[in-house]
């Protein structure tokens, strides 16, 4: 008689066969997160979230170790016990408890205790005096982004140089929010009335996102922002840009974009460097038409997008402050080219 169309042999098997799956989907889960340069803390790619990730891995491992044990277990108790009837001698399950359920999780439970209290040092050091140092306030819902020493503001991008630490200081305009890059840094909580201290370091160039990380009202999904690693070069050259007045108008359209911002309704909650519009309810817009984002990650910046948040933003991103804005249809060609034009 064939083995395998035999119940009783099925049902023996049936416990195997679910442990190797159990085992497969556990192991299958974890790395579909490392695909690709998503912002996840399994694809780190600075110093903060390489300790973040060695942490996470160990504690994976440790567990399919002990997932893979107890599964062992239950397939002897299921099927090998139970078909040579073996017997248990006295005294075995003391000392198997003993040595299973307490000795191995205090060994685990020191070693994993010791390295997250090295990893937590290292993520609380300091980074050096002469370390770059930018200033992030958090708002509903988009981050104001400055520089010591600079005049000039942007929103919603921050720039640092490649290899090194940059010190960056939070501090929040309203309710609480958190700033977390997770390929580069774990979050940092904005408190009230605080100025709170974490750093960023990136070990190769790019552009990683980033995400307010404590729910802070209707739009909290829509509060993202990216931090651009680049080569001290370029870095200087983003300092100088944003300290500099923004891009004068080069062609006619652009002169009455121009016109009708500084005369409108937007230069009540706006800047743009170098024009009579030095409001700060608002983004400073002088870098607008370089952003990756309008609406801190609502949607696209494009010059359809544009236009539909001058119009009417509620119908992108609903409950933000912004309000429709009452801009002549004639006129709001103009003032889209101009602002595509601030880079």
């Amino acid at each position: 008689m064939n083995e395998t169309r035999d119940p009783a042999y099925a049902r023996r098997r049936r416990p195997v066969r679910h442990a190797v799956a159990a085992a497969t989907l556990a192991g299958a889960l974890p790395l579909a997160a490392c695909a690709g340069d998503s912002p996840s803390a399994l694809n780190p790619a600075g110093a903060g979230a390489i300790r973040i990730a060695g942490l996470w891995w160990v504690l994976f491992w440790i567990s399919m170790a002990v997932f893979a044990e107890v599964m062992a277990l239950l397939v002897w108790a299921l099927v090998f016990r139970r078909r040579h009837d073996t017997r248990v001698r006295h005294g075995q399950p003391l000392r198997f408890v003993a040595v299973a359920g307490a000795g191995v999780p205090l060994v685990i439970l020191v070693v994993v205790y010791a390295l997250g209290l090295r990893d937590l040092a290292a993520l609380g050091a300091a980074p050096g005096r002469d370390a770059p140092t930018v200033e992030v306030t958090g708002h509903k819902w988009w981050w104001e982004v400055r520089v010591p020493g600079v005049d000039g503001a942007t929103a919603n991008e921050l720039h640092i140089p490649v290899g090194e630490r940059v010190r960056v200081r939070l501090r929040t305009a309203d309710v609480l929010h958190s700033f977390w890059v997770p390929q580069l840094m774990p979050k940092t909580d904005l408190i009230a009335g605080e100025v709170r201290e974490t750093w960023l370091h990136a070990e190769r160039p790019g552009r990683y996102r980033g995400q307010c990380a404590e729910y802070c009202g209707t739009q909290h999904a829509h509060m993202a922002f990216q931090v651009v690693a680049e080569p001290r070069p370029q870095f200087e050259a983003w300092l100088a840009r944003l300290g500099s007045p923004a891009r004068q108008p080069q062609t006619d359209a652009e002169r009455r974009g121009q016109q009708a911002f500084v005369q409108g309704t937007c230069a009540g909650c706006h800047a743009i460097r170098g024009t009579g519009a030095d409001a700060r309810v608002g983004p400073d817009l002088s870098d607008v038409g370089s952003r990756w984002s309008i609406g801190a990650g609502a949607v696209p910046n494009d010059a359809g997008h544009l236009g539909g948040w001058i119009a009417n933003p509620q119908t992108v991103k609903p409950g933000s402050y912004m309000p429709p804005q009452p801009v002549d249809a004639e006129r709001l060609p103009d003032l889209i080219a101009y602002l595509r034009s601030l880079t």
